[in-house]
């Protein structure tokens, strides 16, 4: 992954290039691209981030502050990554950079494994899975509006895995971890 960005939220908020952790900056800057990971590839409107960040009372300069926080963000992250489209930004995310949505694939192919009477497979699969977590999902924003649905399905993915997981060990013939 020579100079590509790895994000992780399966825990607290992480990104690194070439396995140094980046500086994501204060907490706002870091709610802003906490908030565009958790939408990535899409176009998220300054005043939903403003929304995500301040809510109801933003300060007078808020749509400055985003400004500014993205600016800082792309410095960090490097060319390409964050994008200024009408009405908003987008954050180009592939999917082994994101951590979550590498969950996701392992869980999705493991279902399938297991569906096709492949149990070692699934259980490989869902052991990289459960390997991607680091604590709680977005810890560090956990308690935040913006992020509470994507916690929620991302717990609710984790003890799919688990379950899953124990699924396959019984398939294998040996006890559950």
């Amino acid at each position: 992954m020579s100079q590509e960005l790895e994000f992780r939220i399966l825990g607290p908020l992480e990104a690194s290039r070439e396995g140094k952790v980046v500086d994501l900056g204060a907490r706002q800057q870091r709610a802003l691209l906490a908030m565009l990971l958790l939408h990535a590839n899409e176009v998220v409107s300054r005043d939903r981030l403003i929304d995500a960040i301040w809510g109801e009372a933003p300060p007078d300069r808020a749509r400055n502050m985003i400004q500014v926080y993205v600016s800082r963000l792309r410095t960090a992250l490097g060319p390409g990554s964050l994008v200024t489209k009408s009405p908003g930004y987008v954050l180009r995310v592939a999917e082994q950079q994101l951590d979550a949505i590498r969950l996701a694939r392992l869980v999705a192919r493991a279902r399938d494994a297991l569906a096709g009477a492949h149990a070692k497979a699934a259980r490989e699969l869902l052991t990289d899975a459960i390997g991607l977590w680091r604590g709680e999902p977005l810890a560090d924003f956990a308690y935040e509006a913006f992020a509470q649905s994507e916690v929620a399905r991302l717990e609710e993915l984790r003890l799919e895995a688990l379950e899953l997981r124990m699924d396959a060990d019984l398939a294998l013939g040996r006890p559950p971890d």
